[in-house]
């Protein structure tokens, strides 16, 4: 996902061609003002990745991004509003042949729900998940993915479980709010470590306080671990001791930097760095 202004049109292609040269296969853009949705249609003709407008609260918004070339909606329908709001959303993609991401976010729970569970648990969300889900097929709608984020691990991990368990529709994997790239990238790889090991989860965003290229190198890592993408060259290196023949950190850093151009492997290989 993106991080800068949207409207700013220049910073944001900039961005964007930058994690579509990481790989990255979709990308994600706030549109939380007119400005921000008006400017997608000079933004998408110029990116190669489809493009998902991010809704949060106003369902106007998201008649825009449609009308604007968005490839798919990303909303909350609990924070959208009424019941006829979200039927005009849902109206916008059915015409423009879009999809809508159905974003459940523990940090943005229905009042009711939190009401009824005290805690954003795992109970909550999927509680949440259910209801958007008949809200949706309630409308003739069922071209639509679904998330149920918490920055904790556990309540992600059993809430995409009992989803899983629920629906076939595919889903959209992420610890929200994971924190800074080092902290952000452990919490992330466990938690969709744990749902991409047992065949759940059909898109990945990493979520992290840092630049947006970090996401995606972070997310393709985890999915190379788990033999579920190639991405770049695999160094195997010892964490280095005093039988070390030579400065195996300094020498793993550099052969790294040196080879990081090499994004996609159609035969994979690795890079022994032993001592």
């Amino acid at each position: 996902m993106t991080n800068t202004l949207t409207y700013d049109i220049e910073a944001t292609l900039e961005q964007i061609s930058l994690i579509e040269q990481e790989g990255c296969d979709i990308v994600r853009v706030s549109v939380p003002d007119e400005k921000s949705s008006k400017a997608l249609k000079k933004i998408i003709p110029e990116i190669k990745i489809p493009l998902v407008a991010d809704i949060h609260f106003h369902y106007k918004r998201a008649l825009e991004a449609a009308e604007n070339g968005a490839h798919c909606l990303r909303i909350n329908p609990g924070n959208i509003g009424s019941r006829e709001k979200v039927k005009e959303v849902v109206e916008a993609a059915k015409q423009n042949k879009i999809p809508i991401r159905i974003g459940v976010n523990a940090g943005s729970l229905e009042k009711s729900i939190l009401e009824k569970y005290k805690s954003p648990t795992s109970e909550a969300l999927f509680e949440s998940a259910k209801l958007n889900i008949k809200l949706l097929e309630d409308l003739n709608f069922d071209n639509f993915k679904i998330s149920v984020k918490a920055s904790n691990v556990f309540t992600a991990v059993e809430s995409y479980r009992k989803l899983s368990n629920f629906c076939d529709y595919p889903l959209h994997l992420g610890i929200t709010e994971a924190g800074s790239y080092f902290s952000g990238s452990i919490k992330s790889s466990i938690g969709l470590g744990l749902l991409l090991y047992d065949g759940i989860g059909d898109t990945v965003r990493v979520s992290l306080s840092d630049h947006p290229t970090q996401e995606v190198k972070v997310g393709f890592e985890m999915l190379k671990s788990l033999n579920l993408r190639d991405y770049g060259v695999t160094i195997i290196s010892c964490p280095s001791c005093a039988r070390q023949q030579f400065d195996v950190i300094e020498t793993v850093k550099n052969v790294e930097k040196k080879l990081s151009h090499i994004k996609k492997t159609y035969n994979s290989f690795n890079y022994w760095m032993c001592c």
